[in-house]
Parts: C-alpha cells; structure tokens; sequence
C-alpha cells in the first residue's frame, strides 16, 4: 500500500485517532465505575431516587 508522499501526516493522524477513541473509552469506563460506587455509597447511607420513594405525591 503506496500513501505517497504525504504517508507520515496519514499515519500521525490516524494514531492521534486511534488515541483519542482509546482514551475517550477509557475515561467512560473509569467515570462508570466512580459513578456507580457513588450510588452505592448514596444508597447504604439511605438516600434513594424519587422513583423508588414508596410515598405517593
């Protein structure tokens, strides 16, 4: 496979690409798991969602 001349900025940005979607990926995957540990911390100390109030508003 023949990029020509311009095959260096080709494959910069391609890498640059393939980091930004790892990393994006893997920032989710991190929040995720914050997120979810949050909850259960919210959830032991009582705290719950409006929608899981047993009280009827």
């Amino acid at each position: 496979m023949n990029l020509g001349p311009h095959a260096d900025f080709i494959i910069a940005a391609y890498a640059v690409t393939v980091f930004v979607v790892a990393a994006l990926v893997a920032w989710v995957i991190l929040d995720y798991s914050t997120q979810r540990r949050i909850l259960g911390d919210l959830e032991v100390r009582g705290v719950t969602r409006r929608s899981q109030r047993k009280d009827d508003r």
